[in-house]
């Protein structure tokens, strides 16, 4: 598989890039947020994921990642940041990251979360998951909306099928985060949220497809 890191870090960089070329990745270095952002617009399946510093020179991290998401790009992107707070990650988020992390961190986490956004949706009957006017195909990995396509990001997606293929039940944001994200992370409790947010817009989805739990959760009504 192949990464794009977007650092401008060289040292940082260059230790990120011979840490994944010895796990067996391929890896490209881009220092800047305006060609990092240019090369995936025109080059949308070369990479599998993108390490994407949110302070960059030339376009910041959550900016080019906004532009991909508004361009219908559904690489997977692990934000890198030095800001902590947790306002910064929803931002990241909501701009389309699909998984946050803060610096310094240990490079096994880093392995971790990159394996985690990696691992593809399990393939298990039924392949076609609907729900009122939304459907997907969890081996293609396509979404339709009234019969129209729209594009998730991976995450958006792993929330949609956990939801989808529990269709009446409610399902809490601890089950929801455990599915999609594998890190227990109490610090951070509106991730899903965030990702459900999203959704809805996708979707155009006021509340009625995707139903807010009050106090627990979500439920999907089949």
């Amino acid at each position: 598989m192949k990464i794009l890191v977007v650092e401008d870090n060289t040292k940082l960089a260059e230790n990120l890039k011979q840490g994944l070329m010895q796990e067996g990745y391929a890896v490209d270095v881009v220092e800047d947020g305006l060609v990092a952002e240019k090369r995936i617009l025109l080059n949308r399946d070369e990479y599998d994921l993108v390490v994407l510093d949110r302070m960059l020179p030339g376009k910041d991290g959550v900016a080019v990642c906004h532009n991909w998401r508004e361009n219908d790009v559904v690489v997977p992107v692990l934000m890198l940041t030095a800001l902590d707070a947790t306002d910064d990650k929803v931002t990241g988020l909501d701009a389309g990251a699909d998984d946050y992390l803060a610096k310094p961190f240990a490079f096994k986490e880093l392995l971790a979360r990159i394996h985690a956004l990696l691992r593809r949706p399990k393939k298990t009957s039924p392949i076609v998951l609907t729900s009122h006017n939304a459907s997907i195909n969890t081996t293609s990995r396509m979404v339709t909306y009234k019969d129209k396509p729209i594009s998730l990001t991976l995450k958006e997606f792993m929330v949609l099928e956990y939801l989808m293929r529990n269709l009446n039940k409610v399902i809490t944001r601890d089950e929801l985060y455990s599915h999609a994200w594998d890190f227990a992370d109490s610090s951070f409790s509106n991730t899903v949220d965030v990702h459900i947010k999203n959704l809805r817009r996708k979707i155009h989805d006021n509340g009625k497809i995707i139903q807010t739990i009050r106090g627990v959760g979500y439920k999907m009504e089949g």
